[in-house]
Protein backbone atom coordinates (compact mmCIF):
# COMPACT_ATOMS: atom_id res chain seq x y z
CA UNK A 1 0.00 0.00 0.00
CA UNK A 2 1.30 3.33 -0.56
CA UNK A 3 0.84 6.27 2.11
CA UNK A 4 -0.30 9.60 -0.02
CA UNK A 5 -0.37 13.17 2.16
CA UNK A 6 -0.44 16.76 0.90
CA UNK A 7 -3.01 18.56 3.05
CA UNK A 8 -2.39 18.83 7.25
CA UNK A 9 -6.03 17.85 7.29
CA UNK A 10 -5.57 14.72 6.15
CA UNK A 11 -5.00 11.12 8.12
CA UNK A 12 -1.02 11.49 7.54
CA UNK A 13 -0.96 15.21 7.24
CA UNK A 14 1.49 15.37 10.10
CA UNK A 15 4.19 14.38 7.24
CA UNK A 16 3.59 17.42 5.72
CA UNK A 17 5.95 20.71 6.62
CA UNK A 18 2.68 22.68 7.30
CA UNK A 19 1.88 20.66 10.45
CA UNK A 20 2.08 22.62 13.74
CA UNK A 21 4.97 20.35 15.09
CA UNK A 22 7.92 22.76 16.14
CA UNK A 23 10.98 21.84 17.13
CA UNK A 24 14.46 23.37 18.40
CA UNK A 25 17.23 23.78 15.48
CA UNK A 26 20.34 25.61 15.18
CA UNK A 27 19.60 27.53 18.39
CA UNK A 28 16.22 28.77 17.32
CA UNK A 29 12.49 27.21 17.74
CA UNK A 30 10.81 26.82 14.71
CA UNK A 31 6.78 26.87 14.56
CA UNK A 32 7.26 24.37 11.47
CA UNK A 33 9.35 22.21 9.28
CA UNK A 34 8.39 24.50 6.44
CA UNK A 35 9.78 27.60 8.44
CA UNK A 36 12.99 26.18 8.91
CA UNK A 37 13.34 24.83 5.55
CA UNK A 38 12.17 28.25 3.98
CA UNK A 39 14.50 30.82 6.34
CA UNK A 40 17.82 28.32 5.30
CA UNK A 41 17.99 29.44 1.72
CA UNK A 42 18.39 32.98 3.19
CA UNK A 43 20.54 31.93 6.39
CA UNK A 44 23.71 33.36 4.77
CA UNK A 45 22.69 35.84 2.07
CA UNK A 46 20.31 37.94 3.66
CA UNK A 47 19.92 37.36 7.85
CA UNK A 48 16.91 40.05 8.42
CA UNK A 49 14.69 38.03 6.04
CA UNK A 50 15.91 34.66 7.94
CA UNK A 51 14.65 36.46 10.78
CA UNK A 52 11.21 37.45 9.28
CA UNK A 53 10.46 34.34 7.81
CA UNK A 54 11.56 32.30 11.28
CA UNK A 55 8.86 34.27 12.88
CA UNK A 56 5.73 34.83 10.51
CA UNK A 57 2.91 32.67 12.55
CA UNK A 58 1.74 30.39 9.18
CA UNK A 59 3.93 27.80 7.07
CA UNK A 60 1.73 29.31 4.21
CA UNK A 61 3.29 32.86 4.67
CA UNK A 62 6.47 30.93 5.49
CA UNK A 63 6.61 29.15 2.48
CA UNK A 64 5.55 32.16 0.02
CA UNK A 65 8.16 34.59 1.75
CA UNK A 66 10.56 31.52 0.83
CA UNK A 67 9.47 31.64 -2.61
CA UNK A 68 10.55 35.26 -2.96
CA UNK A 69 13.02 36.67 -5.01
CA UNK A 70 13.58 39.65 -3.87
CA UNK A 71 16.54 38.63 -1.66
CA UNK A 72 19.17 36.51 -2.83
CA UNK A 73 19.28 32.77 -2.04
CA UNK A 74 22.45 31.32 -0.70
CA UNK A 75 24.84 30.19 -3.11
CA UNK A 76 25.00 26.87 -2.53
CA UNK A 77 21.02 26.17 -2.20
CA UNK A 78 20.65 23.68 -4.89
CA UNK A 79 23.37 21.50 -3.31
CA UNK A 80 22.04 21.52 0.03
CA UNK A 81 18.76 21.99 -0.11
CA UNK A 82 17.40 17.98 0.59
CA UNK A 83 20.00 17.53 3.16
CA UNK A 84 18.60 20.75 4.97
CA UNK A 85 14.69 19.21 3.87
CA UNK A 86 16.33 15.99 5.84
CA UNK A 87 17.47 17.28 9.33
CA UNK A 88 14.28 19.62 9.48
CA UNK A 89 11.79 16.52 9.05
CA UNK A 90 14.51 14.14 11.30
CA UNK A 91 14.14 16.95 13.94
CA UNK A 92 10.36 17.50 14.02
CA UNK A 93 9.96 13.47 14.39
CA UNK A 94 12.45 13.32 16.85
CA UNK A 95 11.09 15.78 19.24
CA UNK A 96 7.72 14.53 18.85
CA UNK A 97 6.88 10.99 19.96
CA UNK A 98 3.58 10.61 18.69
CA UNK A 99 4.29 11.48 14.98
CA UNK A 100 7.37 9.60 15.39
CA UNK A 101 5.91 6.38 16.50
CA UNK A 102 2.53 7.46 13.68
CA UNK A 103 5.95 7.41 10.87
CA UNK A 104 7.51 4.07 12.17
CA UNK A 105 4.07 2.53 12.17
CA UNK A 106 3.99 3.11 8.29
CA UNK A 107 6.26 -0.10 7.90
CA UNK A 108 8.00 -0.29 5.08
CA UNK A 109 5.23 1.66 2.71
CA UNK A 110 5.97 4.01 0.04
CA UNK A 111 5.17 7.38 1.30
CA UNK A 112 4.71 10.06 -1.09
CA UNK A 113 3.41 13.28 -1.19
CA UNK A 114 0.54 13.92 -3.52
CA UNK A 115 1.10 17.71 -4.51
CA UNK A 116 -0.78 18.33 -7.84
CA UNK A 117 1.91 21.47 -8.10
CA UNK A 118 4.73 20.59 -6.61
CA UNK A 119 7.40 17.79 -9.13
CA UNK A 120 10.59 18.36 -7.04
CA UNK A 121 9.33 17.59 -3.47
CA UNK A 122 5.73 15.90 -4.58
CA UNK A 123 4.69 13.59 -7.27
CA UNK A 124 3.04 16.43 -9.58
CA UNK A 125 -0.21 16.42 -10.89
CA UNK A 126 0.44 13.28 -13.51
CA UNK A 127 2.84 11.23 -10.89
CA UNK A 128 5.68 11.91 -12.39
CA UNK A 129 7.59 14.22 -10.06
CA UNK A 130 10.82 13.30 -7.83
CA UNK A 131 8.86 13.00 -5.14
CA UNK A 132 11.94 14.19 -2.45
CA UNK A 133 9.55 14.51 0.54
CA UNK A 134 8.41 11.35 0.66
CA UNK A 135 11.78 10.12 0.04
CA UNK A 136 12.80 12.20 2.91
CA UNK A 137 10.28 11.10 4.97
CA UNK A 138 11.40 7.36 4.34
CA UNK A 139 15.30 8.24 4.92
CA UNK A 140 14.56 9.64 8.03
CA UNK A 141 11.89 6.40 9.03
CA UNK A 142 14.63 4.12 8.29
CA UNK A 143 17.26 6.38 10.68
CA UNK A 144 14.88 6.56 13.37
CA UNK A 145 14.09 2.51 13.08
CA UNK A 146 18.05 2.37 13.94
CA UNK A 147 18.35 5.01 17.01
Amino acid sequence: MTIYFYSTREKYGFFSNFSPHGFELDGFWWLTSEHYFQAQKFVESDRPWFDKIREVKMPKEAAKMGRSRKHPLRSDWEQVKDEIMQQAVLCKFQTHTGIRELLLGTGDELIVENSPIDYYWGCGADGSGKNRLGEVLMTVREILRHH
